[in-house]
């Protein structure tokens, strides 16, 4: 699920391509994101297989020999039962966390048009037919928008569900906003 950062591009810049052909970077949001639990941001990271060699994003298998689903749901479930709008939307998201993917973008895919149906937005996603080389006249978000980077960017505060315990937490899972304020997420992203 990505980041409100990601998404807030995604939804707003014109041309947005999505590089299926880059190659797959650890300790990156292209498996994990970032939610917040009682006791602060807590990252959930979906395990891959493991290969010798690099691999394509679309390439990138899903390793669901232990219980990644159950222990990601529960932590999901914990963190925004309480939040306004987690029972109108739980059902959308329950799937992810019950059925098998194989494919770590096709899961990913998946989940953005959740996102965006909620949203009640309509947004082609357009994936590359090649590698995408970074170009001067693009704008390359691939290696700005990680976790372990530090963004530069306004967020406007939004209510959290432990708003009473911690100050606000910018950058979290698209599902933060959509489970606290619902179809009007769309609103909250924007500058």
């Amino acid at each position: 699920m990505p980041c409100v950062n990601w998404f807030r591009h995604f939804l707003f810049d014109e041309n947005v391509i999505l590089d299926q052909h880059e190659n797959f970077v650890k300790q990156t949001y292209r498996n994990r994101c970032v939610i917040l639990s009682a006791n602060g941001p807590l990252a959930l990271t979906i395990p891959i297989k493991k290969t010798k060699h690099k691999m394509l994003m679309h390439e990138v298998e899903i390793e669901n020999d232990f219980a990644w689903q159950k222990q990601h749901w529960e932590a999901i479930r914990s963190a925004y039962n309480s939040s306004p709008f987690f029972e109108h939307y739980e059902h959308h998201f329950y799937k992810f966390y019950h059925n098998e993917y194989k494919e770590l973008q096709n899961y990913h895919l998946e989940l953005i048009r959740v996102c965006l149906k909620i949203m009640k937005v309509e947004k082609e996603i357009i994936l590359s037919d090649e590698y995408v080389k970074p170009q001067p006249y693009l704008i390359d978000l691939r290696e700005v928008i990680h976790p372990k980077k530090n963004i530069n960017i306004e967020f406007n505060p939004y209510l959290q569900v432990f708003t009473e315990k911690f100050p606000f937490v910018q950058n979290l899972s698209i599902i933060d906003v959509l489970f606290n304020h619902g179809k009007d997420a769309i609103n909250k992203l924007r500058i």
